[in-house]
């Protein structure tokens, strides 16, 4: 349907007739008042039909030979494109019958032969009235809509900038050089889609929850921003102090991101699940986690998804302090966790696409650059301790 605003001030009307004298008659009538076209068979009504500017309204006649009026009528009222155009039949044909099968194709009005002038362009003229009515509504409906999705695109781009300036910022403090987050994004969309087969999470997991688990994944370890280089990067058994501090990286992202919510000024769906994994991803599923010691479904669905998520990619990716296990070892350590650290159903959907994640694994691994990097910086954090540490007396 073309837009109101590429409509011609002057309605179209198109008559249908296969008497010339009809046609002459009619265009008389109309042609001070409206643009008219006619066609002489229904066959050429149909092709004047589908060209631009389509008629506004359709007089048009019953009897005519090879196709007659009903047939034309159930073939525009068929087509998307011309199934709100109005048609009128012209007609001789008085029998209820004959109306009845005409509003049943879709007409919304008859007038017979002979007409009457008056009330025939009275006629056309309610009918074009109700039919610029709905074509505003129509109209109106169809911009509410437009613009209900230009708005929810731009919103979206505003929320994916705001995770991946987020997601940047986790990058640049750990190691801007690794795909760890890359990984992660891929393993999170893999888990949730073989989870979502599981009637028992199907409804948590539709495809835009699953994209936002999968955005939000990348914000786990935000709140390692507040985490000394020392303590982050060192590669031995920490201090009870220092483990505190490093423990502490859950609920510093979980409070970040909720201070991020509350500017916003009401809560934001796309931050929930960031908070809950920033925040809950190192809890158990036995309940020997931290922050809270939360056990079983008391931690969030993403959380748990999250854990096992992480604990593959620390097994497989390279490191520049210990061998990475395969793909196979590395499964093999995640099964046996069901029960202790990970969701049991959770580690089973892994199972299902385990060798999907062993190829994200390969595709993204970590360069030499990267692992470069992190040898630097392990270096530096040991200095760091080193240097902060008082001599004997």
């Amino acid at each position: 349907m073309d837009s109101m605003l590429d409509r011609p001030e002057q309605e179209m009307i198109l008559v249908v007739d296969d008497q010339p004298d009809n046609l002459m008659l009619m265009s008389e009538l109309l042609m001070d008042r409206y643009q008219v076209r006619v066609a002489s068979s229904g066959e050429k009504a149909l092709r004047l039909m589908q060209s631009d500017p389509r008629p506004d309204l359709v007089l048009l006649d019953i009897m005519m030979p090879e196709m007659d009026g009903y047939e034309v009528c159930r073939q525009l009222k068929a087509d998307p494109m011309t199934r709100d155009i109005p048609v009128i039949f012209l007609t001789g044909m008085v029998s209820a019958a004959d109306e009845q099968r005409g509003l049943d194709l879709g007409a919304v009005d008859y007038l017979t032969k002979p007409i009457s002038p008056p009330v025939t362009l009275a006629r056309i003229r309610a009918h074009l009235n109700l039919k610029a009515n709905a074509d505003f509504l129509r109209d109106k409906s169809e911009y509410l809509e437009l613009e209900v999705r230009r708005r929810a695109r731009e919103l979206q781009a505003i929320q994916d900038a705001t995770l991946e300036a987020m997601a940047t910022l986790c990058d640049l403090r750990d190691n801007p050089h690794s795909n760890h987050l890359v990984r992660i994004e891929h393993y999170m969309r893999l888990l949730g889609s073989a989870l979502s087969l599981h009637s028992e999470f199907a409804a948590d997991l539709s495809v835009e929850n699953i994209e936002l688990l999968v955005r939000s994944a990348q914000l786990h370890d935000i709140g390692k921003v507040a985490v000394p280089d020392r303590i982050l990067h060192s590669p031995g058994q920490l201090e009870e102090a220092d483990r505190l501090i490093l423990e502490s990286h859950t609920t510093v992202g979980r409070d970040a991101l909720a201070a991020a919510e509350r500017k916003l000024g009401s809560p934001a769906e796309f931050l929930r699940f960031a908070k809950e994994i920033a925040y809950s991803h190192h809890e158990h599923w036995d309940g020997s986690g931290f922050p809270e010691g939360l056990a079983g479904e008391q931690i969030p669905l993403g959380a748990r998804m999250l854990s096992l998520i992480d604990g593959y990619d620390e097994l497989t990716c390279r490191h520049a302090y210990r061998t990475s296990l395969s793909p196979e070892e590395a499964a093999a350590r995640i099964k046996a966790g069901a029960g202790n650290q990970f969701d049991p159903r959770v580690v089973e959907a892994f199972g299902e696409v385990a060798e999907g994640f062993a190829n994200i694994a390969q595709r993204y691994a970590d360069s030499d650059e990267a692992l470069g990097l992190e040898l630097q910086r392990l270096e530096d954090a040991v200095t760091e301790s080193i240097e902060l540490t008082p001599p004997e007396p």
